[in-house]
């Protein structure tokens, strides 16, 4: 039996205002994403991509997405997502693209890149900070990310995932 390997694809979703990202769902994505892929790449591209593309994961509070594809063709998505401008759902167009942060072979890579980018993201708040409140909040939520509760639980699905 042969085994397909995928890359993981992180991307967030910046937009100008944030309250659009609210309303954004994972179809919605996924659409915007194939429609930039066969703009960028044709058919070819859009048939290549589309054979394990999926949307993994949509954060729509942090404006975080992961998308899946097959390791030969990730490089066609990376090259396609930056022509994303819009995203359309439940009959609103909202303009922003999809910032790539990271290419992992594994979700669990995406994630631990995600908990550091989030971590750094948090520090910088930390130095803008105004007043004590805030920086006592930040501080603890910057303590708060780590992965010691999920690491107990997913070793043992590391070793049967065998990607990568």
């Amino acid at each position: 039996m042969v085994r397909f390997k995928n890359r993981y694809v992180l991307c967030e979703v910046v937009s100008e205002d944030p309250r659009c990202r609210q309303c954004i769902e994972d179809r919605a994505v996924g659409l915007a994403v194939k429609d930039a892929i066969a703009r960028a790449h044709g058919d070819y591209g859009l048939a290549c991509c589309s054979v394990s593309f999926t949307v993994k994961y949509l954060n729509a509070y942090t404006g975080t997405v992961l998308l899946r594809c097959r390791k030969d063709f990730h490089r066609l998505l990376c090259s396609a997502l930056p022509l994303v401008r819009q995203l359309e759902s439940r009959n609103q167009r909202s303009a922003c693209f999809l910032n790539t942060l990271h290419v992992g072979g594994t979700i669990r890579s995406c994630q631990k890149f995600l908990i550091q980018y989030n971590r750094r993201q948090l520090l910088m708040l930390l130095q803008n900070c105004t007043n004590e409140e805030e920086r006592r909040c930040i501080r603890q939520s910057v303590l708060s990310c780590s992965l010691t509760e999920e690491q107990s639980q997913s070793g043992d699905e590391e070793e049967d995932d065998g990607t990568e």
